[in-house]
């Protein structure tokens, strides 16, 4: 599978998910990646909640990176989420 993925730089803090989503465009049609903000203390030892995106922006390569895989792996959830762990 050859696929075009690109990221824009529109990540954000999503409440009700407790998780920093990030877009993905996948030969043009948008999902959504996310990482849920525990994953980001355990990975990176971010302490409060208002360090995550700061955090997310600091490690953005690697996380898009992962998320690739992911997307070409076809690892999204059944509402259509690409999950970080």
């Amino acid at each position: 599978m050859n696929q075009a993925i690109q990221f824009p730089d529109r990540e954000k803090w999503d409440t009700s998910m407790q998780a920093v989503c990030f877009p993905a465009l996948v030969n043009g049609m948008q999902m959504i990646c996310a990482i849920k903000g525990d994953a980001l203390k355990q990975r990176f030892g971010v302490e409060t909640p208002e360090l995550f995106l700061a955090t997310f922006r600091d490690y953005r390569w690697d996380l898009e990176e992962e998320a690739e895989q992911l997307i070409r792996q076809q690892k999204e959830d059944d509402q259509g989420i690409v999950w970080l762990s």
